[in-house]
């Protein structure tokens, strides 16, 4: 063998082990929960923390208890929280990123019945590799508690570009026309 056979047998089968290693991206996820709900409640959070052992990105999810799951974002602003969905959550390899009430969190929305406490919602969650590359990673996640009643410290909430005004009247308010808003009640 020349050591130029060599040298691109070696460059191969090291790109070879390197895409293998991205394709077969593994992601962990621990305490998962999700916050359960009262009668009439259309909308809730689902909340984790994920690693994954190669860079990938969380790009959508899915359960059979909401017709719509997106993965959505909070950021207090001047005073006001704002909600939006997100396209992706980048996952950079090796490191923890945490999806927790008033930040990142997978929004479970036009619930097909309430969330129980003690139950378990399977999830799935749908990643993308660097190389393009679809994985799904079911989680079952556990309902530890329900809903308060309302934000203890923000004055007004927005949803998406929606400023809601008072966060507690307007919270009531929006779930009774099925607004998604419930979210902001997590930061207490």
């Amino acid at each position: 063998m020349t050591p130029r056979n060599a040298t691109l047998r070696f460059t191969i089968a090291i790109a070879l082990a390197l895409g293998a290693t991205v394709a077969g991206a593994e992601v962990t996820v621990a305490d998962a929960w999700v916050r359960g709900t009262v009668a009439g409640q259309k909308a809730t959070g689902a909340f984790m923390q994920l690693k994954s052992s190669a860079d990938t990105a969380l790009v959508s999810a899915a359960s059979p208890v909401a017709a719509v799951v997106e993965i959505h974002e909070m950021a207090h602003e001047g005073g006001v929280m704002r909600m939006r969905a997100i396209g992706e959550l980048k996952l950079p390899a090796g490191k923890a990123v945490e999806l927790r009430p008033g930040g990142y969190h997978v929004m479970l929305m036009d619930l097909k019945r309430p969330l129980k406490l003690g139950e378990r919602v399977p999830v799935e969650l749908r990643l993308e590799t660097r190389d393009k590359r679809m994985l799904t990673q079911p989680v079952e996640v556990e309902v530890p508690v329900l809903a308060p009643d309302g934000p203890a410290d923000v004055d007004h909430v927005v949803v998406g570009d929606r400023a809601l005004g008072d966060a507690v009247g307007d919270l009531e308010a929006a779930a009774l026309v099925g607004e998604v808003a419930q979210p902001c009640a997590q930061l207490r």
